[in-house]
């Protein structure tokens, strides 16, 4: 074993004397030089945002820092925090946008083990020859039948001269943190749905109760129309009107539980469950939570830190920037080493030289067997026809492209907040009107059934009140439902939710443990792994090679 290690110190040493003696020129030119990288260095574009909210006068409004975290929380809702933390757990679209965190990753790193040498194999074989006797030109004393045994060490770097590698590792980076954002985004997205869902199934059961006792009402109208149809004193007419405004009002009540079933269906979704497993939670006593009187905002200057998709835009376009170096890149020669150490024995009884003696296979550890080549070489696209220049145009364009999203994706942001803003703020007062219109319908059919009993009024206008009440109180609530909804959307709007998987995994340890039996993921997932970077230390461990 000794001998063998020396013979393979001797090797190494070979190698390095005669390779820094070929690539003294040019080659040591360019590792000297591999510092530059060309492309454009990416600069956050300017993007216009408000610096106030239209409606910040408004007392409901308030623009100091708030905590957007759990914004659900000011529901005081223990059954919303519950669907809201399964929902986070067990949402599978949740789960494939963490599994696509690790794929960035993934491909983060391949382009950072392109900094490295691209090409290192280690390869052997074994040939043997058995050559005619007849063939022309046949030496005489020649060796007709031999084997070769060969090893070796091939290694080929295009060394990293214009910074081709390090901006695609600067693209894959983009993309790995685009990936987080996204992750982020969907979970905003996620959490506004399950409470809208929510809202809206609470919504659905009121207005189903208030339809149901308004057929009771409408019932005991049809009763008083029958007695006194049997009495004489009506036709016939008032009792079929009754029973067709009974029997609208009860058509109601199936259109109101499709709806409810389908959204109580859609919130098992959203929790990654089955239809029908959530009675435990939604069979509870429940009303429309109270309307919050005042509403942290903040500024609108937090958005672009705080809405995961403004992340997103921006972070894909930092991507794309690198991406235009990549292709720059290719318009300049490539600068390259090269080269390949080994041994080789053959099993022969005649010499180089024609003479008895040659060689056999346990010569292959000795010095004498040791062959080498190597140095170093360039490559240049010349007369590409113009390809080159039209992919980096190509990679600028999308650049562009991707400029103009972001500054759109900030506008549009702004708008969300302002549209929830309006309809959280207006639709309170619809709900105030809207309550002093179901008192007035209220008191509107008691006093036309007292004066229907007293035949003052015909009962057309027993049925008018009547379905004037039905109407206003179901629009009500619904009205009522839909401030919550706005106010859901408002949060939405504003970024919040998110901050939940703070110190959390992106990938259930269940899907981890999968992973793991079936790939080799080495420490890419653990959390550190996967953490989003704060500094550009975390960067730097996320390019170093998986040796």
């Amino acid at each position: 074993m000794l001998k063998y290690y020396l013979i393979f110190g001797s090797i190494i040493s070979f190698a390095k004397k005669r390779l820094f003696k070929y690539i003294s020129g040019p080659a040591m030119l360019a590792l000297l030089f591999a510092g530059c990288a060309v492309g454009p260095d990416y600069i956050k574009p300017q993007v216009r945002q408000p610096q106030k909210w239209i409606e910040k006068n408004d007392p409901a409004i308030k623009s100091e820092p708030a905590d957007f975290g759990r914004w659900w929380t000011v529901f005081d809702d223990p059954a919303l925090n519950t669907l809201i933390e399964k929902a986070y757990q067990q949402n599978l679209s949740l789960q494939i946008a963490g599994i696509r965190i690790l794929e960035a990753r993934a491909q983060l790193g391949i382009a950072a083990g392109n900094l490295y040498p691209q090409s290192q194999s280690v390869g052997g074989g074994y040939t043997y020859t058995d050559i005619s006797k007849n063939t022309a030109n046949t030496a005489p004393g020649a060796d007709f039948h031999y084997g070769d045994i060969d090893l070796g060490f091939d290694a080929a770097w295009e060394l990293d001269f214009w910074g081709k590698f390090r901006r695609a590792v600067e693209s894959d980076i983009g993309n790995l943190e685009a990936s987080i954002a996204s992750y982020d985004d969907i979970l905003v997205t996620l959490t506004a749905e399950v409470a809208r869902t929510y809202i809206l199934i609470q919504t659905l059961e009121a207005r189903l109760a208030i339809a149901k006792e308004n057929v009771k009402i409408q019932e005991q109208s049809l009763q008083i129309t029958e007695v006194r149809f049997n009495e004489g004193d009506i036709t016939e007419l008032d009792v079929q009107q009754a029973k067709a405004l009974l029997r609208d009002t009860q058509a109601t009540i199936p259109r109101l539980e499709v709806s409810l079933r389908q959204s109580n269906n859609g919130l098992a979704i959203l929790l990654g469950t089955l239809p029908g497993e959530l009675k435990e939670i939604l069979n509870a006593p429940k009303s429309i939570p109270t309307i919050p009187a005042e509403v942290g905002v903040g500024v609108p200057a937090e958005l672009l830190r705080r809405r995961p998709d403004i992340r997103f835009a921006e972070r894909k376009l930092t991507a794309q920037s690198a991406l235009i170096g990549v292709a720059k890149a290719d318009l300049y020669p490539h600068f390259s080493l090269f080269g390949s150490i080994g041994l080789r024995a053959g099993d022969s009884d005649i010499t180089a030289a024609g003479f008895p003696g040659g060689s056999s296979f346990s010569d292959l550890w000795d010095s004498d067997s040791i062959e080498f080549f190597g140095g170093p070489a360039f490559t240049w696209d010349i007369l590409n026809y113009g390809r080159i220049k039209n992919r980096v145009r190509v990679q600028d364009a999308r650049f562009q492209q991707l400029t103009v999203n972001y500054q759109d994706t900030v506008l549009r942001a702004a708008q969300e907040v302002e549209d929830a803003m309006v309809g959280f703020l207006r639709t309170q007062e619809e709900v105030e009107f809207l309550s002093e219109s179901v008192k007035a319908a209220t008191r509107s059919v008691d006093l036309s059934m007292i004066q229907y009993r007293e035949g003052l009024v015909d009962y057309q206008r027993v049925l008018d009140t009547q379905r004037f009440q039905a109407q206003e109180q179901d629009l009500l609530t619904e009205t009522r439902g839909s401030v919550l909804l706005n106010l859901i959307a408002m949060y939405k709007a504003l970024g919040g939710g998110w901050q939940i998987r703070a110190g959390k995994d992106f990938v259930p340890e269940e899907t981890k443990k999968e992973m793991s039996g079936r790939t080799n993921w080495g420490t890419l997932l653990s959390p550190e792994k996967l953490e989003t970077p704060t500094a550009e230390e975390s960067r730097k461990k996320w390019q170093r090679p998986d040796w």
